[in-house]
């Protein structure tokens, strides 16, 4: 059953909303996802604060580029397959999830793009946000580093007591 105009500008509005509110977004490519799977993804992604939003290409190209949300730099992609959105307030989190579901669906899911910091993106760019570890772990990565001086240094004063004891 086709969609009334006022459905089709719900949607526009939506999609309008999303992209004006999301620090991130990445065009997730879904074909061959079950329901089941689609529910798991949609529940992951709404934990980790991630949006999942689902639209007709033609609604999404026309609420990009009508420019009542934000401005983005560069020019819409095409987009393969059935295509839905990837948001959230957090910079990375969209398409590191994304691409945590890409590697657990090979072949169903899939980073398209994206815009990240008000640009377009390509796939390979989006894939390589996404390879950027969390906040936590990258943390954790600064508290080794500046550790680990420190570490070496009680571990060599433990070797100088043991030959000065021996």
């Amino acid at each position: 059953m086709p969609r009334t105009k006022i459905e089709k500008k719900e949607i526009l509005e939506k999609v309008e909303k999303i992209l004006k509110d999301a620090e991130s977004l990445v065009f997730v490519n879904f074909h061959g996802l079950r329901v089941g799977d689609t529910v798991a993804v949609r529940r992951q992604l709404r934990k980790e604060g991630v949006g999942f939003f689902v639209a007709k290409k033609t609604l999404m190209r026309k609420a990009f580029e009508d420019g009542k949300g934000k401005k983005v730099a560069g020019s819409f992609p095409e987009l393969a397959g059935e295509v839905g959105l990837a948001y959230g307030k957090d910079l990375i989190a969209p398409a590191r999830e994304v691409f945590e579901f890409e590697k657990k669906f090979k072949g169903q899911i899939s980073i398209l793009g994206g815009i990240f910091e008000g640009k377009y993106m390509s796939k390979a760019e989006m894939t390589a946000i996404a390879l950027i570890p969390s906040q936590k772990t990258l943390h954790a990565m600064f508290v080794n580093v500046i550790n680990s001086p420190i570490q070496g240094f009680v571990m060599a004063l433990d070797q100088i007591a043991k030959k000065k004891t021996a």
